[in-house]
């Protein structure tokens, strides 16, 4: 039986989650499954893997085939290093200690890569929030600006006409209220 560590598409159209499932090869994408090892969300920034590292190492080393996708996550994670270190263990090419050792280092130095682009992510979104309150400013002290303009062309109208007119005017109001 040919065993496959692969996707099981999970969520709603446009929403999608996934499962990292052991499954025998013949089996349909989203049915019947070995074993449940982790999830995957694409649409988190960066996106979110979880995954229980001991089982796929395990599954890894008696012989099961991830898929593209998965084997890309895998790496991501440490586990297909970890792999490669425990074959050169095997072969003797280093002890276990110096595998231990190189899989620690290299697990530290993508943690900090991972937290610095978090970092990156929450940089730029206020970046681009101050972006959007400054325009927004600029626009209302624009608005501000031509509202104060009319009221001044009002002002400056009712001002530019003489005071005759202006008694003229007020005599014909008064008229008008009597009458």
């Amino acid at each position: 039986m040919a065993v496959k560590i692969r996707l099981a598409r999970r969520g709603r159209k446009k929403l999608a989650r996934f499962d990292v499932v052991i499954a025998d090869a013949r089996a349909p994408r989203d049915g019947r499954f070995i074993e449940k090892i982790g999830t995957y969300n694409p649409l988190t920034v960066p996106a979110s893997i979880e995954l229980d590292e001991e089982k796929a190492f395990q599954w890894l080393m008696n012989g099961a085939q991830p898929s593209e996708t998965v084997k890309a996550m895998l790496s991501y994670r440490g586990v297909m290093l970890r792999k490669h270190l425990q074959i050169g263990v095997i072969k003797g090419a280093f002890s276990q200690e110096e595998a231990d050792r190189r899989l620690t280092e290299w697990k530290q130095a993508k943690e900090a890569k991972i937290q610095a682009k978090r970092e990156r992510v929450v940089d730029t979104k206020k970046a681009q929030a101050q972006a959007r309150k400054e325009a927004e400013a600029k626009i209302r002290e624009a608005r501000a600006e031509a509202i104060r303009k009319k009221a001044e062309a009002a002002a400056a109208t009712t001002s530019e006409s003489t005071p005759a007119e202006s008694e003229a005017q007020t005599s014909e109001t008064a008229a008008d209220t009597e009458g």
